[in-house]
């Protein structure tokens, strides 16, 4: 699926790694997953999963429409916000909070 953005820039379709990466995560944590994206400036953005179990993993792809078009190639991967469902779903260990803290 290409989708336009502007008359001179078009969305990049997600790779076949990217989406094997999403399904594979949703094959390993569980279904309904759910998927945040997030625009982290040049570098494109983040598409953070969320598992039926509450692991978190993500995949970073060249732009939010990529991230949007992933979510949707994915079967029982669900968009999702930040909100409160969301939040509690995720179940973050310590070895994630090392990770996070740079240890």
């Amino acid at each position: 699926m290409v989708r336009y953005v502007s008359d001179s820039e078009e969305t990049v379709p997600p790779t076949s790694a990217q989406l094997g990466a999403a399904r594979k995560f949703v094959k390993a944590h569980g279904k309904p997953s759910r998927a945040v994206v997030e625009n982290i400036g040049r570098a494109g953005a983040r598409v953070v999963l969320v598992g039926a179990d509450g692991a978190l993993g993500d995949v970073v792809v060249p732009s939010v429409a990529t991230g949007e078009a992933l979510i949707e190639a994915v079967e029982d991967l669900s968009p999702a916000e930040w909100d409160a469902e969301t939040v509690k779903q995720t179940k973050i260990g310590p070895e994630h909070r090392r990770k996070m803290a740079g240890r």
